[in-house]
């Protein structure tokens, strides 16, 4: 798979071990940045990581920031894109198996390396149910007007 990462200067170092972790699994990696720890506002890049999923450019997304919260609002934005929260390996499976999630988004401060790991490989390992939750994640993309 083709995987895009981001992240805010909160979140640089881990943005570097994940990244090395998801190109160890072979995938092919898309760091969308930043490049240095030097402080940056996540919105630019979580507009960014969203851009390169909706357009294809990626088939799946990892969002980093402090806390993880402010990257995902931002993720979403994008109509296309489905970014779940995760702190563990059962959120991020689930957010795949039960929304279809398309990108995942986590906390440096909160979420140690280790279990930052163990989230990725679950959420990459993980695959859409469809059946009961189809139609809801169907209302994500659907909203009524």
């Amino acid at each position: 798979m083709r995987i895009a990462i981001a992240s805010d200067h909160a979140a640089f170092d881990l943005k570097a071990e994940l990244g090395a972790h998801i190109t160890s699994l072979g995938h092919e990696l898309i760091d969308l940045g930043p490049a240095t720890s030097d402080r940056v506002d996540y919105p630019d890049f979580g507009y960014k990581l969203a851009e390169a999923v909706a357009s294809g450019a990626a088939e799946r997304g990892v969002a980093l920031c402090g806390s993880g919260i402010g990257i995902s609002i931002a993720v979403n934005r994008n109509p296309a894109l489905r970014c779940a929260l995760v702190s563990e390996p059962l959120s991020a499976t689930l957010a795949r198996e039960h929304n279809d999630a398309n990108c995942i988004a986590m906390g440096a401060r909160l979420t140690g390396s280790d279990m930052a790991k163990a989230c990725v490989e679950a959420f990459f390992g993980g695959e859409f149910l469809g059946g009961r939750h189809a139609g809801r994640v169907d209302k994500l993309s659907n909203p009524p007007s």
